[in-house]
């Protein structure tokens, strides 16, 4: 009995505390509801005083920074002005730069262009000349010509004139006729033969091995039967008044040169005939001397003749001058008489007019 009491004792204390916990449960939630509900409105209270504070704050700030914001954009826009302006300029100065460059370039490359054609204009001029010069010296006739041409352009360069200087294949009592003649002092004259052989020389050129010595070889010897043929010519004749020497041009310093450096004793046999090699520089020299050399004779026998026409000038001059020194003197001799006419003489034959003047008044005599 007592157990049954115990197990009904905890049994209903079991069940009181079951509602005892569901009743302080919902006690408790409805609590946490209404505090929930108390702290929610609480919350959007404090939420809308904070949210219209925080707002106004915000605001404030939002002004404030706006402002500084304007300022330092008003400042930035004014500095990236002035770098505008300045890239503006800086734009401005490159594209005159550009402009002056392109005008350049444009003018440089109209000169490159011409230069280029003159370059192509000259180059097609050396082709024709060196077109000329290798027909010329393919022919003996054309280099014939070729050398009297060039013959030619030396001595009107050295300044003489033709039929004064110089004559040009004049024909000799003899019968030859010299390619140039040169006129001297004194009558006489210096006679030059262009013509040069020129064959083995340009295939000496042209071949190799033995046959450009055999070329070689040949040339000299042209040299020298050319030389022999000159002097044996009758160019130089004493009975014409020419001097004892004869002058035989080469046509090319090239040609004089390669003479020289391969067979230096054909000078001196050239010498020993009475012939003188002549490049086209070394005739000019030549030339320039004879020029000089009449122009000198012509000067000093002006000058002779002058000095006779002073001599005879001084002699007239003082013939001159010792009779207007005697005319001087009979002028001052008339002048003196004639002072002694106009005062002396005068005042002498004044007297006794004015006597019978002095009379013919006292009588009271008219004059009709």
């Amino acid at each position: 009995m007592t157990a049954f009491i115990a197990v009904l004792i905890f049994i209903l204390g079991a069940v009181t505390g079951f509602f005892a916990a569901w009743y302080l449960g919902r006690k408790e939630r409805a609590m946490t509801e209404e505090m929930k509900g108390v702290f929610a409105q609480v919350s959007m209270d404090s939420l809308s005083k904070n949210s219209e504070e925080f707002l106004r704050l915000a605001r404030s700030v939002l002004e404030a920074k706006t402002g500084e914001g304007e300022r330092q954009l008003e400042g930035k826009k004014e500095l990236i002005d002035a770098q505008l302006i300045h890239m503006k300029e800086n734009l401005e100065k490159i594209q005159l730069f550009m402009s002056s460059m392109e005008k350049e370039r444009e003018a440089k490359f109209s000169e490159i262009t011409e230069q280029i054609k003159s370059t192509v204009r000259q180059t097609e001029r050396l082709t024709d000349v060196t077109g000329d010069l290798s027909r010329a010296l393919s022919s003996s006739a054309e280099r014939g010509r070729w050398g009297e041409r060039m013959a030619l352009d030396i001595i009107r360069a050295s300044g003489m004139i033709e039929n004064v200087n110089y004559r040009e294949q004049p024909t000799m009592k003899n019968g030859s006729r010299p390619d140039f003649t040169f006129y001297l002092p004194k009558g006489m004259a210096l006679n030059m033969d262009v013509k040069f052989p020129l064959d083995n020389y340009t295939r000496y050129y042209q071949t190799e091995g033995a046959e450009k010595e055999a070329c070689l070889k040949a040339f000299i010897k042209d040299v020298r039967t050319k030389i022999k043929d000159v002097k044996d010519r009758g160019y130089i004749d004493q009975t014409e008044n020419t001097v004892d020497v004869v002058l035989l041009f080469i046509p090319n310093e090239s040609v004089y040169e390669f003479i020289y450096s391969h067979d230096d004793s054909v000078m001196d046999f050239a010498l020993g005939h009475r012939v003188i090699l002549c490049s086209p520089m070394s005739l000019f020299a030549v030339l320039a001397v004879i020029r000089q050399s009449v122009e000198n004779f012509a000067f000093d026998s002006t000058s002779s003749e002058m000095l006779k026409l002073f001599g005879e000038f001084y002699k007239q001059w003082g013939m001159f001058t010792e009779k207007l020194e005697m005319m001087g003197r009979r002028l001052d001799d008339a002048r003196r008489e004639f002072e002694t006419l106009t005062s002396t003489r005068k005042n002498q034959l004044e007297k006794p007019l004015e006597k019978i003047e002095t009379i013919r008044r006292e009588k009271g005599l008219e004059i009709e």
